[in-house]
């Protein structure tokens, strides 16, 4: 689904869930026979109680601006793709460092409101990992993002141990589907016009848009 190189397939021993592996780019899928419903997702989703009187999560995208945006860019428009019920993110980006902050997602916030836009900041937290076509959405990320920008993403990098990841407890949420390494979002970003700037190689990594279209 990423670099459309050959893949391995395993079922996991416990939850008999059929992923499929990339060894190229490292990328691991879920089966789509797997997926649940979309009125199913959107049930798990309104279950997150994500709001601004959660102390915890608060500091948690705090700590996520700190370290994946404000280093980088300072000020200018942003979007927060995929936003969830309670727009935590974009409120902390728009009143603590004052962006000028567009959401969008599927369920909550459906209003395409980045079409005929460019943005200076695109954030995308813990949304990754939903996608079962995660190219599509890159492919949007790059068409609105302006040269220089910065595209800040937060979402579990798998443990590359096959043991490691049928114990991890990332993939026992039924609307994950997509598990990334730094190595899948590298290939990505050279699939683009991105290059990776900076990552922990475990939850966040940025990336920058070329000035001009380049050739990977």
């Amino acid at each position: 689904k990423i670099c459309g190189s050959d893949t391995i397939s395993y079922i996991h021993p416990k939850f008999h869930t059929l992923y499929h592996e990339c060894q190229e780019c490292e990328f691991i899928f879920k089966d789509e026979k797997h997926y649940i419903s979309k009125k199913e997702e959107l049930k798990k989703y309104d279950e997150h109680h994500n709001s601004l009187d959660n102390i915890g999560y608060v500091n948690y995208l705090t700590d996520f601006i700190e370290t994946a945006v404000v280093p980088f860019i300072k000020k200018g428009e942003a979007l927060d793709f995929g936003s969830g019920p309670s727009p935590v993110l974009a409120h902390i980006l728009k009143n603590n460092y004052k962006f000028d902050v567009d959401i969008f997602d599927l369920y909550y916030a459906i209003d395409k409101v980045y079409v005929n836009k460019s943005y200076d900041l695109i954030t995308s937290t813990e949304v990754i990992e939903h996608l079962n076509n995660p190219l599509e959405t890159f492919e949007l990320f790059n068409k609105h993002l302006k040269p220089n920008g910065i595209l800040s993403i937060m979402t579990l990098f798998h443990p590359k141990n096959r043991d490691l990841f049928f114990d991890w407890h990332y993939i026992r949420d039924d609307t994950h589907v997509s598990f990334f390494t730094t190595k899948t979002l590298r290939v990505i970003a050279k699939m683009y016009d991105f290059k990776l700037i900076d990552t922990n190689d475990y939850r966040y990594a940025v990336f920058q848009k070329y000035n001009t279209t380049h050739t990977p």
